[in-house]
């Protein structure tokens, strides 16, 4: 059986998207067999884009991918508050690589269809979604 990685970066975590963007991959019939929440540090950040490292951009998104490391201190003080800043999944089913990419639209999210998650949800480049 087919297994991919999705994840959820800190804008859809922090926008609440998560169910929404479950229960797309549910509707489809996939199964979610692991989640893992993770507050990314740049160092993690660095290793999960290292193919983009020679990308003038790399930078920045290693910095968006890490940016509750440094913005969300305060909120970590509070005993009832959890802070996850990036929500990996990983799906199962027949398929799930190329209808995957489909359900997740186009990177560029003004060139994303309409019924894709980065085309309903996402509102620049290089957010909401990694795959």
């Amino acid at each position: 059986m087919e297994q991919t990685f999705i994840a959820i970066k800190p804008d859809g975590v922090q926008r609440g998207l998560i169910l929404e963007i479950i229960a797309r991959f549910e509707r489809k019939g996939f199964k979610l067999v692991a989640i893992k929440l993770v507050v990314p540090s740049k160092v993690f950040a660095g290793k999960h884009y290292h193919d983009l490292k020679d990308h003038p951009f790399f930078n920045g998104l290693c910095n968006f991918l890490s940016s509750c490391n440094e913005n969300c201190e305060e909120t970590r003080n509070f005993n009832y508050a959890v802070v996850v800043d990036l929500y990996m999944q990983v799906w199962e089913g027949k398929g799930v690589i190329r209808y995957g990419r489909k359900l997740i639209g186009a990177t560029d999210p003004s060139k994303s269809k309409p019924g894709t998650i980065r085309g309903d949800l996402a509102i620049v480049v290089g957010s909401l979604l990694a795959k």
